[in-house]
């Protein structure tokens, strides 16, 4: 059989060019993944979803991304996702995240402090007590968004942390604090109600899985809290398969 040489080199030219397109195509993650060790997807069907899905990842010996167990149920805040101040992939039309709003912010951003009732070696690990530490949501604060003593800023609005039972575990999710935009504060993932009781604007999902991630996060690691369309890309940079719809 006589062969095409000519038609051989092209498919070899294009198979490459697909190739490198590809690679390139995966080298378009987002900024905030290029060092990262550990990355927590919370996804939802929309911007009004209040249920999610949370799925973690963690790089491999070769540096491509494994998911480590199966996806868990979350929530997200009761009136849905809102875009934080800044968020390059929000589109036009949107709800950006506002104080007060119960929309949980979208974006990629760093996982704060762990925090909880009783003691633990976590690194950065806040231990909460009645009384003691408060997140200001006061906009009017200098500490807008900070979990300090409360005699730090007597004036100051804030929730009482240690008297909240649902953050009897969980993380800071360190979001954008924007005191001039309003931008919303004090945004964590913690301990749910339940699988169908939204937040007042943070993640929320069972207590043996806030638990897991307790034992397995870092501070500084990624949390990607999106819409479906935009967790695709953020699944597909990461080798995993999409969201569930």
């Amino acid at each position: 059989m006589q062969v095409d040489r000519r038609a051989t080199l092209l498919w070899i030219v294009a198979s490459l060019s697909v190739t490198v397109a590809g690679a390139a195509a995966r080298a378009e993650c987002p900024a905030l993944l290029k060092d990262a060790h550990r990355v927590l997807v919370v996804a939802t069907p929309d911007m009004r979803s209040v249920e999610a899905s949370l799925r973690r990842f963690e790089r491999a010996p070769d540096r491509s991304w494994r998911q480590v167990g199966g996806a868990v149920p979350a929530v997200v805040g009761l009136t849905g996702l809102g875009w934080a101040a800044g968020e390059a992939a929000a589109p036009a039309g949107e709800p950006r995240k506002q104080e007060g709003d119960k929309r949980t912010p979208a974006g990629l951003f760093r996982l704060g402090r762990p925090f909880g009732r009783a003691p633990a070696s976590f690194p950065g690990y806040l231990r909460l007590e009645p009384d003691r530490d408060i997140c200001v949501d006061d906009p009017s604060s200098p500490h807008y968004g900070e979990i300090i003593p409360r005699t730090g800023d007597p004036t100051a609005h804030g929730e009482d942390m240690g008297r909240v039972s649902l953050y009897r575990r969980g993380f800071v999710i360190d979001t954008p604090i924007l005191a001039a935009r309003r931008g919303g504060s004090c945004i964590f993932l913690h301990v749910w109600r339940g699988p169908e009781s939204g937040t007042v604007g943070c993640v929320a999902t069972a207590e043996g899985a806030v638990a897991t991630l307790q034992n397995w996060a870092r501070p500084g690691d990624v949390v990607a809290i999106l819409p479906k369309a935009q967790a695709d890309e953020v699944l597909a940079c990461l080798g995993a398969p999409a969201a569930s719809p």
